[in-house]
Parts: C-alpha cells; sequence; structure tokens
C-alpha cells in the first residue's frame, strides 16, 4: 500500500534487462556509445522531429534547470505556476544553472490560463535596465497537482509565449502518464502545440533514474552540452543512461508503464469516492488529492499504508476532521494494493 510517490516503485524488469545487457564488455564513455545512437533515433521518431538533439541526464531537476538555462539568460525571468516543480521543489536550481535568471510566478491554480499568462509578460519587462527581461515559459505536464492540460490548452499558452517571441519549456517528468490521459502522440503534445524544449521523463514511470532533454531547435544543441559538461551532469559511464531509455521505449513500454499507472489511480479514486472522500483536484492522470476524516487517515498508517498527509496533522482530538491527502500510483502497484487500502479507510 505504498502510494506516497511514483519515484519510490520499483525499476521495471525490461528496463533492469537492457541494463544487464549493457553491462557486458567495454563501450565508449561520454555519450558516444552505440546504444545513445539507437535511443536519439527512436526519440527523433517518437516525437516526429529528426532534426531535434536529444540528450540524457539521471534527475528531472537536472532535465529542466539546463534546458531553461539555455533559453534563459541571467537577466531574465522565467513564467511558471506558483506550483511548477522548477519553483516548489528544485532548490533553486533552474536560477542556478541560468546564472541568476529569476522566476516569475503566474497567480491562479495548479493551470496557467492564458490570461494570466499574459498579464505576467505585461508586468515585466517595463523597467528597462532595472527589471528582469522576458524569458521562457515553462508549463508542467502533468501539473504538480494531478491535472493535465488538453492540447487546446498547451496552444493558448504557446500563442501568449509567441506573442511576445519567447520560447516555451515543457517539464514532462510525467509526460507519458498526460500523454496517455489525453490519448495524443508526443508530438502533438510538444513541438505541434508550439513547445520548444521538453523534459521527457523515465525515473517516474519505471526507470532508475534517466530523463531526456529534447530540444526542437539544434542550433542548441552545443550550448546544451557546454551547460551540462559545465554542470556536471554529463555521465562517463553513460551507457548506463542510454540503456535505460532504450529499455523503457523498446515496445512502447513507456505508454504502458503510463497506461497502467493511470488506470490504478483510476481504481484508487473510484474506492475513495465510494468511501465519501472529496476530491481537492479530479484524478486526471496517476495523482490524487483528496481529503478523509482523521480517523480513517490514522486507520490506514496503523495497516501500514504510505502516502502524505497534505494539510493538517494525524495526530489531533478531533476524529472527524478532514485531512487532505497526496496519493501517487505507479505501474507496479497491484489491484489487490488497492483494494487493500480501501478496505482500511
Amino acid at each position: 500500500m505504498f502510494f506516497a510517490s511514483d519515484n519510490a516503485g520499483p525499476v521495471h524488469p525490461q528496463v533492469m534487462d537492457r541494463l544487464n545487457k549493457a553491462n557486458d564488455g567495454y563501450a565508449m564513455p561520454y555519450g558516444a556509445d552505440p546504444i545513445m545512437d539507437e535511443v536519439r533515433g527512436a526519440i527523433r521518431d517518437l516525437f516526429e522531429a529528426p532534426e531535434a538533439a536529444v540528450y540524457l541526464v539521471a534527475t528531472g531537476t537536472a532535465a529542466n534547470s539546463l534546458a531553461l538555462a539555455c533559453y534563459a539568460p541571467a537577466y531574465s525571468t522565467v513564467f511558471c505556476t506558483q506550483v511548477a516543480h522548477i519553483h516548489e521543489d528544485e532548490c533553486n536550481a533552474p536560477e542556478f544553472y541560468s546564472a541568476g535568471a529569476k522566476l516569475t510566478l503566474v497567480p491562479g491554480t495548479d493551470k496557467m490560463t492564458p490570461e494570466a499568462l499574459r498579464k505576467s509578460i505585461e508586468g515585466e519587462e517595463v523597467r528597462g535596465v532595472h527589471g528582469p527581461q522576458r524569458g521562457p515559459v515553462s508549463i508542467t505536464q502533468v501539473t504538480e497537482r494531478g491535472s493535465v492540460y488538453t492540447l487546446d490548452e498547451l496552444s493558448a499558452l504557446t500563442t501568449v509565449a509567441k506573442d511576445y517571441d519567447l520560447p516555451v519549456h515543457l517539464d514532462g517528468a510525467r509526460f507519458a502518464n498526460a500523454m496517455m490521459a489525453l490519448g495524443c502522440t508526443p508530438a502533438e503534445m510538444t513541438w505541434k502545440a508550439g513547445v520548444d524544449v521538453v523534459s521527457f521523463g523515465g525515473t517516474k514511470n519505471g526507470c532508475m533514474g534517466v530523463e531526456a532533454v529534447v530540444l526542437f531547435d539544434p542550433k542548441k544543441a552545443w550550448e546544451f552540452e557546454l551547460r551540462r559538461k559545465r554542470g556536471a551532469h554529463l555521465f562517463s559511464k553513460h551507457r548506463y543512461l542510454s540503456a535505460q531509455m532504450a529499455g523503457y521505449l523498446a515496445d512502447g513500454l513507456w505508454m504502458e508503464t503510463a497506461a497502467m499507472a493511470n488506470r490504478n489511480c483510476a481504481r484508487l479514486a473510484e474506492g475513495l469516492q465510494a468511501k465519501g472522500a472529496s476530491f481537492l483536484h479530479q484524478p486526471q492522470a496517476n495523482m490524487i488529492f483528496a481529503t478523509l476524516p482523521r480517523s480513517a487517515h490514522q486507520r490506514l498508517h496503523d495497516a501500514g499504508a504510505t502516502y502524505y498527509i497534505w494539510e493538517g496533522s494525524l495526530e489531533g482530538d478531533d476524529p472527524d476532521e478532514q485531512l487532505a491527502m497526496r496519493l501517487v500510483c505507479d505501474w507496479s502497484i497491484t489491484p489487490d494494493d488497492i483494494d487493500t487500502f480501501v478496505s482500511h479507510i
């Protein structure tokens, strides 16, 4: 009954098998391994982007920060939501890797709106040399509250960005979950919608630790390579990143694991609803934010369930007080895990 994070699940056997195969003999370092050639071609095919520059790093923070740094000069600001991962959970890494670019938080909910984005953009670059210049727009898909932008919503945001000649970054730590929820293609959710660079996640969806950065403008390739090296994120034994991504992409595994995680979430949401839980955000991919009485949370924790209390404290005198929780499903959770969890509510 482990619902704390999709970072905590096991590596998929297909990915581990590819790692084991890569562990035989020798291979050139720093991304010159033949597996990386395979990965680069596969990602270009998936995204219908034959000229795209494709690179691998080990963490989502590195993927986001290095990608944004290529588009955000030190004197600029990045536009993102108030709950974006680059703001809440990356310890100012985007600011660090861009040598000082700031973040401008677009007001609203977990989903950015075109109106709010336009207003935030208009609020910057108005003080001449004394203020930050307008920089990239960063969109999180799936959002940090489990919502999924539709293709129309993405296009509306990128249209606003392009009105000001601003590049768009997509934080796709849960890219596959969003894509499967929408039933679209990688290209439709990225460059066809106006996205310039995407962090294509693998770690949360069955890999050990690998994320791809896909730059649809190949002119940015050399800058990314320099920033990755200077930022200490160029692996010498790169084949172990390449092998993970190769195993992840083979036979559509990345879509299969995302679909499994999303189905697990839907099953869990149905069980919670039947038990009277209230949802703070409508579950759309593999995350749930909901409330239950303190007494229900205490029963769950006593039974060994692992998840985060999002608001409130497990300890308290009022057993009926509603406490918010975050539940995240990955591909490996079983229906029995879910049903057992619901049975303890």
